[in-house]
């Protein structure tokens, strides 16, 4: 159950990125590349007790040997936090344009970097609000394909029989057979690089999809080998039921909530795939907004050795895999009629 709220926390994040994020994805400052994470303050005891959401400011300097940037605490400088502050303005999902923005510096020209900010300075946990939007829909639309692909192919597998299983259950056994990551890395290599984000977005969920649904059919089939010889299958075949009807109407209802399971479990499944894609570079590209593209610049062993917050969006990654797993294994059980 505490898995299942940060689920709906996660899609509450994805629904309203642009209200959530104190700022856009693009919005950056060439002073603060690769600026450590700003601690929240709730109380100021500096000139007695004053209640309050504030950061510090930076203080930077250049290394005379490295040319590095450092950065350290300014204590002197306090930026005052609020809610629904002006900020950066943007369009509500491309409906309505905005500037209101969840949690953020009161004034507009300050800054406020609560997980760090990257290598060109913008910042890490506007993001990563934004990131979970795209790797929390690919899952999603790549699992709801699969879910097709899935209950027609194994359906028809298990109810018809025959050379048609035959045929089905050979081509998924080669699909099953292929190296997973290899199979990925071809299909993705051959998107023209000339798409666009949103070209290559659906490219991507279809590649996983096309994937993705072996394990689903084969589960389906083995369900309606069992069920087509039941005695419900056989009084809606004696009433006039078409094969079309008999499997949606009788057969599929009767395990419903296995097939619910399996597709929750499906779905951490779906964001991995996406993140390691994106973050080979076979997935997801630039401008565009996701985990795995995130995850890119922990590529480099500076970064992380320099900047250790690039790595914050794997977290997410995995409290995502984690909660939706337990969500997955919690719907089973429930669902389980043995129990």
């Amino acid at each position: 159950m505490a898995s299942a709220v940060i689920v709906v926390m996660f899609a509450l994040v994805g629904v309203f990125a642009e209200f959530v994020a104190p700022t856009t994805p693009s919005d950056y400052s060439a002073d603060h590349t690769h600026a450590p994470p700003q601690r929240l303050h709730f109380v100021d005891t500096t000139d007695g007790v004053d209640l309050g959401l504030y950061v510090h400011g930076y203080e930077s300097t250049r290394d005379e040997e490295t040319l590095a940037r450092e950065f350290t605490v300014d204590e002197d400088h306090k930026i005052p936090v609020g809610f629904f502050v002006r900020g950066e303005p943007y369009e509500m999902w491309g409906l309505f344009g905005t500037d209101r923005h969840l949690i953020g510096p009161e004034d507009p020209d300050e800054r406020m970097y609560l997980l760090g900010a990257d290598r060109n300075g913008r910042d890490m946990l506007s993001r990563i609000v934004y990131g979970t939007r795209v790797s929390l829909s690919i899952g999603l639309a790549g699992v709801a394909l699969s879910f097709v692909f899935g209950i027609v192919l194994g359906g028809i597998s298990g109810y018809v029989g025959g050379r048609t299983d035959t045929l089905i259950q050979r081509a998924i056994e080669l699909l099953m057979s292929i190296p997973t990551i290899p199979l990925w890395m071809g299909l993705s290599a051959a998107v023209p690089r000339e798409w666009g984000p949103l070209q290559t977005y659906f490219a991507i969920t279809v590649i996983l999809s096309l994937v993705g649904w072996t394990d689903l059919a084969r589960v389906v089939r083995g369900r309606f080998l069992s069920l087509r010889e039941e005695d419900f299958v056989l009084a809606a075949r004696l009433d006039g039921c078409g094969p079309a009807r008999v499997i949606g109407r009788h057969m599929l209802p009767s395990f419903t909530s296995h097939i619910i399971a399996s597709l929750t479990l499906s779905i951490p499944l779906m964001i991995l795939a996406e993140t390691a894609l994106s973050f080979l570079g076979l997935g997801l590209q630039p401008p565009v907004v996701s985990w795995g593209v995130l995850l890119q610049e922990a590529q480099n062993i500076h970064s992380i050795a320099n900047s250790p917050w690039v790595l914050l969006p794997g977290v997410a990654v995995t409290v995502a895999v984690l909660v939706l797993n337990f969500v997955g294994d919690g719907i089973r059980d429930s669902a389980d009629p043995y129990r």
